[in-house]
């Protein structure tokens, strides 16, 4: 019998949660299901600029699944597949809303095995409920003024608010 600690089976979920959805945490809630640990990471990529700093996105995911007892926030640069070694994922999960995000991240998921054999790719599909929210889609119905109560965790609306409430 080994004396060996038994590995955790740690999942990588990067996205740039500009803002985080509720559709980002119900994946975030079933990924816990699959895995010890799961590692929600902010993709921060210096060429683009989203609505929220990085400061605040971060502050955003801590509120919402800093609690999460095996969730772990953070934020990387770089590519994906790197940063997944580095934490030593077994796996990076991906959502799938529709066909047209499929052949994006299909293609994705195959250049990251290329790089990295050893992380596997998961694909969860969106809950139906959440099939048809956008991070971009929300940020639009703000500016005009309607309610995105029913899209985002209440500390996300409150940014949203702030940041771009319209009437």
């Amino acid at each position: 019998m080994s004396t060996e600690p038994e590995a955790k089976r740690r999942a990588l979920f990067p996205a740039s949660f500009d803002p985080l959805t509720n559709g980002h945490l119900d994946l975030i809630q079933r990924a816990q299901l699959l895995f010890d640990e799961v590692v929600v990471a902010l993709a921060v990529n210096v060429t683009k600029s989203g609505t929220f700093s990085e400061a605040e996105r971060l502050d955003m995911l801590e509120a919402v699944v800093g609690d999460y007892p095996r969730v772990r926030v953070e934020s990387f640069e770089g590519l994906v597949v790197d940063y997944a070694r580095q934490i030593e994922a077994c796996a990076i999960i991906r959502g799938l809303r529709a066909m047209s995000d499929f052949e994006y991240e299909f293609e994705m998921a195959l250049m990251n095995r290329h790089l990295e054999p050893k992380v596997d790719i998961l694909f969860l599909a969106a809950s139906q409920e959440y099939l048809y929210v956008s991070s971009s889609r929300l940020k639009e119905l703000v500016r005009f003024g309607a309610s995105v109560a029913d899209f985002v965790p209440p500390p996300v609306e409150k940014y949203l608010q702030t940041k771009l409430g319209g009437g």
